[in-house]
């Protein structure tokens, strides 16, 4: 049995590499918005980056593909994956990165709504109460002086909650192939973000609203090669944390992504933090948090 404060350190690394997950999330938007500045549309960036990192995932795992014969599954989870990622990265480049951070946050809600015909978890009054505080928090996040109704009022709204919805699927998912291979699981995960952006990005270039690509340059070359580092180290983190902790310490830890975005997002104009997006927010954000205390409660009491 190890000492102590073996386990103390090593809770805390993994507090640390949820962490890196978090932050490495929380300011992605800053680099697509570069590679957008450099005409890289971010359809186009999220199909580079992720080709790179699946590219490099393929080399360490180069069977991981058989997982798919096996768990049709995996093909659902690719679908998913995709459309998050399509809906998270374009929205914080065209979008107020706050709002966008905390519409995309919704995601715990969503799960409520998918779980009941995905996993045959029918909601609990709990889990409804805390449904209705996440949409109320919706509600007062859209309602701008600008718009009659509390409604998505633009491209990046819009984007934002489908990416949220996905991203509640994509956890669905990963619950139901706990079984499949795990390599089986980033590779649908990377593949996702790569197949579909780059659908998205073809079709959208062919019906004129996304550009073509530029000539190759270094520096927006080695925008993409950074991002994929970055996303595969901080994937590496989120096993790294995963693995050691509880879901429930895991969820919370991964929520200061919202701090991450936000707060990078105002001190670099990209984000406002008006008092309707801050109480809005703190209620999408609170009906996260009694999610996740809820979830830890539940696996505890059946000793998970």
């Amino acid at each position: 049995m190890p000492p102590p404060g073996g386990v103390t350190t090593t809770h805390g690394l993994a507090a640390l590499a949820l962490l890196l997950n978090a932050f490495t999330w929380g300011i992605s938007w800053w680099p697509f918005r570069q590679l957008q500045d450099l005409g890289v549309h971010p359809l186009w960036a999220t199909t580079l980056v992720y080709a790179v990192a699946l590219a490099w995932l393929l080399a360490i795992r180069p069977l991981a593909w058989r997982g798919f014969v096996q768990h049709s599954g995996l093909w659902i989870l690719l679908i998913a994956s995709g459309l998050t990622n399509i809906g998270f990265n374009w929205a914080v480049t065209v979008g107020d990165v706050v709002r966008v951070v905390l519409l995309f946050y919704l995601m715990p809600a969503w799960v409520v709504v998918l779980a009941w015909p995905l996993l045959g978890e029918k909601p609990s009054v709990a889990s409804l109460l805390r449904l209705v505080l996440a949409l109320v928090g919706v509600v007062i996040v859209l309602k701008t002086p600008d718009v009659a109704w509390p409604w998505p009022d633009s491209l990046a709204d819009g984007l934002a909650l489908m990416g949220g919805l996905c991203f509640a699927l994509t956890n669905i998912m990963l619950r139901r192939l706990q079984r499949a291979p795990s390599q089986a699981s980033m590779l649908a995960m990377f593949g996702g973000g790569a197949v579909m952006a780059g659908f998205a990005a073809a079709l959208g270039q062919q019906q004129g609203f996304v550009g073509a690509l530029p000539p190759l340059a270094p520096q927006w070359l080695a925008w993409v090669g950074g991002l994929s580092l970055c996303f595969l180290v901080g994937n590496l983190g989120l096993q790294y944390g995963a693995a050691r902790l509880s879901a429930s310490a895991t969820s919370i830890i991964m929520l200061s992504e919202v701090v991450f975005a936000s707060t990078s997002a105002v001190l670099l104009g990209a984000g406002e933090l008006s008092g309707r997006v801050v109480l809005g927010g703190a209620l999408i954000v609170l009906a996260a948090l009694l999610s996740t205390v809820s979830w830890g409660t539940a696996a505890a009491s059946h000793g998970g």
